[in-house]
């Protein structure tokens, strides 16, 4: 069984873990820089790239707003095409479900297309405890499961490996997945493409049952749709005698024409193409052509509390491109991993503690995951403004307050540790609400300016300890404006 994310330290920890290892940060650098470059390419060549960011953010509000109705004709559409339709509450009543029609195949076997709704939920751990070893044909996703490893990047699940660490891991564990790698494999990419092809091909031929997620669901046909690079999804896809597809809520667009506007924003910010090279699309079922039998499991898991939060719920609008985790400085230097989640980066830093709640120290940290540079909202092809939600996020760490989880009323308590911050900031709202008392204020620590310590003391300390405190200058600027322009200001 792979490892899983439960139990994983709060991201302060992990993150000054990762940081320390120089191979990581190499590998990282090397990977996200090439990326970035290559989409900023790709980005340039529309002259109407913002229009079309502009479409897809309100495409996604406008469905996200009337998301009730648009299940319900998704809902009719597939079954009017032979699918079976299923809804999972959770990640538990997702797991039974899977569970239960894997059995009812008589199979112990599945391949998997490329899935962050069956990571999130965890669904390949279920399998196994069930009986049933679930195969990742992706080949990033083959290398995290050979090694016994977790996803670390949203688009590229083994971006924290290089190619002489994949080849160590084909030749060591292959054999116990399956066909072996051959003898003297090397690091050559077209040496392990061709180790992995040769590895997956016997189990696309053997599977009688597929699983598969989507990236978007078209309500008024009821059509799937998922992008690949490699083919191996169209496989999973099309082999197999049953499908079943666990796919979030949100995937939803309304129509045909909505969908082609996401098939230019995706390719483009996720592998820097014009287009994906696989493009698979299916409704239901086709008497002679692929599937005998589909079923959709439509996962809410968290989804519905998001949708409640008018701040936060700009996050489900997320396409899952990973342009954000690109351009991301905290991401480069700390990795995936210390995220604690299948949703890395600064998606994952406000999709995340939504989506769990801000249930234990990890949740709680992940919304500091940031400097708010920006660089994610500028490249995201939906216009997350992802600092915006990382702001309301910490707002609710510290303030505490009623919330929704998982359908139910909790209260969550403002944390100990956010004591001081919270004692700081009222302080600075009165301060600010009181213009004279800011005035005298600012006069005071002017002339003082030769006292001032060049580190916060007691709690202040930390923060002191990666950052410069700012120096207070000669003046205010209110002084400044009476002085030089001879009136208040």
């Amino acid at each position: 069984m792979s490892r899983t994310y439960v139990g994983m330290p709060a991201f302060p920890r992990s993150a000054g873990l990762a940081t320390q290892d120089s191979r990581l940060r190499a590998n990282l650098r090397h990977a996200t820089h090439t990326i970035r470059a290559k989409r900023a390419r790709a980005v340039a060549e529309l002259d109407d790239w913002e229009r079309l960011r502009t479409a897809g953010a309100a495409i996604k509000d406008r469905t996200l707003r009337h998301l009730d109705h648009y299940l319900l004709r998704l809902e009719e559409a597939v079954t009017r095409a032979g699918g079976t339709v299923h809804w999972a509450a959770d990640a538990a009543e997702a797991h039974r479900i899977v569970t239960e029609l894997v059995r009812a195949t008589g199979e112990s076997e599945v391949v998997k297309v490329k899935s962050m709704a069956t990571q999130e939920i965890g669904l390949n751990e279920a399998l196994a405890d069930a009986g049933i070893r679930a195969y990742e044909t992706d080949l990033a996703e083959l290398i995290v499961q050979l090694g016994d490893d977790l996803p670390s990047h949203i688009l590229v699940p083994a971006i924290h490996r290089n190619r002489g660490e994949i080849r160590d891991i084909f030749r060591d564990r292959m054999a116990d997945w399956g066909l072996p790698a051959p003898e003297g494999l090397t690091d050559r990419p077209a040496d392990l493409a061709e180790a992995a092809r040769r590895h997956l091909r016997e189990k696309f031929l053997r599977a009688k049952v597929g699983i598969s997620g989507a990236n978007f669901m078209v309500a008024e046909t009821g059509t799937l749709v998922v992008v690949e690079s490699e083919g191996n999804g169209r496989m999973c896809l099309t082999l197999p005698e049953t499908l079943i597809s666990v796919v979030g809520i949100e995937k939803t667009v309304p129509t045909w024409r909505d969908l082609e506007v996401f098939l230019q924003l995706l390719p483009r910010s996720s592998t820097a193409e014009r287009m994906n090279p696989y493009t698979s699309m299916w409704t239901g079922t086709t008497d002679g052509d692929g599937p005998r039998s589909f079923h959709l499991v439509l996962l809410d898991n968290g989804r519905t509390d998001t949708l409640a939060d008018r701040v936060g719920r700009q996050a489900l609008r997320c396409i899952r491109c990973s342009a954000c985790l690109n351009v991301c400085p905290v991401y480069e230097r700390a990795g995936g991993h210390a995220y604690g989640s299948p949703y890395p980066g600064p998606i994952g830093a406000i999709l995340t503690p939504q989506l769990r709640g801000l249930v234990s120290p990890l949740e709680e940290s992940l919304p500091y995951a940031s400097s708010l540079c920006g660089a994610c909202f500028e490249v995201c092809p939906v216009a997350i403004d992802i600092p915006e939600v990382l702001v309301h996020l910490r707002e609710r760490v510290v303030e505490g307050g009623e919330v929704t989880v998982r359908g139910a009323r909790t209260v969550i308590k403002p944390a100990k540790r956010h004591s001081a911050e919270r004692a700081m900031m009222r302080a600075a709202r009165w301060t600010f609400d009181h213009p004279g008392a800011l005035r005298r204020g600012q006069r005071i620590l002017s002339r003082t300016r030769a006292l001032h310590p060049r580190r916060l003391p007691g709690p202040g300390r930390a923060w002191t300890d990666s950052r410069t405190l700012p120096t207070v200058p000669p003046e205010s600027f209110r002084d400044w404006w009476a002085r030089t322009r001879g009136g208040p200001a």
